[in-house]
């Protein structure tokens, strides 16, 4: 039996995303990697799933963020926002929620292309990143000093593009401090309110746009005086616009775009 599914992206950042509302789709780890291979597959940076949220509970709908590796992630900015377009779209609102397993997002759809959406708030805590012991999340004891928290998934950023190769972001996402591995950011301050980011994203190599990257990136910037809270972030694939406001919620916005539909016989994946 085919199956409907959605390729969009935010900058570049590319979904793939599947409709599990109407039943299960047996997306096995195996059978999600398949999928997002560029060669023998759809191919993304993210596969993305939906399902009915429970009786009562407030959200549109439930979200689920696999890497191409097919390992679980708590959240991705850019795919909720995308995510948050596709489902006012389907019930004409302006606002949509959206529960992950980092928490309920509450994305509000800007215009016909754009959305911001509430990332939440920041934990800075080492448990929350997690590291591997006790440290300051500022500063870690590692060369380059990168700062570290969670935005849902473990960030560290390091405030210097010199070094952003392929090589080190495989390395450093591996590293011993992080039992969970981490995304990479490389960020380099333009000025106090300007960054030019790269994120190397666990299980997917270096990606065209981060959004909770972005997140991570501003707010780390900001708590070591080096960015404002608020902020335009240069990814390779265009600009994003990261709030971290008093109350402590960060906000994203950036724009959204379907780059196609399909059909998909899942039959043809491993499970």
């Amino acid at each position: 039996m085919r199956t409907p599914f959605f390729k969009m992206h935010g900058l570049g950042n590319d979904f793939v995303v599947l409709d599990e509302r109407p039943g299960d789709l047996s997306l096995t780890r195996s059978r999600i990697s398949a999928l997002a291979d560029r060669k023998r597959g759809i191919g993304c940076d993210q596969l993305v799933s939906l399902r009915k949220p429970e009786v009562g509970d407030p959200a549109s709908v439930v979200v689920r963020f696999f890497n191409p590796d097919g390992s679980e992630a708590g959240a991705c900015g850019n795919a909720s926002r995308c995510v948050a377009w596709m489902v006012a779209g389907e019930e004409g609102k302006s606002e949509v929620s959206l529960r992950t397993s980092a928490g309920l997002l509450p994305p509000i759809v800007q215009d016909e292309n754009h959305v911001t959406v509430d990332m939440g708030e920041p934990r800075l805590s080492w448990r929350d990143v997690p590291l591997v012991r006790e440290m300051d999340t500022l500063r870690l004891p590692m060369p380059g000093e990168p700062a570290a928290l969670s935005m849902g998934n473990p960030h560290v950023t390091f405030f210097s593009d010199d070094d952003a190769s392929a090589e080190r972001g495989a390395l450093l996402e591996c590293d011993a401090l992080f039992p969970e591995r981490a995304n990479i950011g490389f960020a380099s301050i333009k000025a106090p309110d300007v960054m030019r980011l790269r994120v190397w994203e666990r299980g997917a190599g270096f990606t065209l746009a981060c959004g909770s990257g972005a997140c991570a990136a501003v707010v780390n910037a900001a708590r070591r005086g080096l960015g404002e809270r608020k902020m335009r972030v240069l990814v390779d694939g265009g600009e994003l616009t990261i709030d971290w406001g008093h109350d402590n919620h960060v906000r994203m916005t950036g724009p959204v775009a379907t780059a196609f539909v399909g059909t998909v016989d899942l039959t043809d994946y491993p499970t």
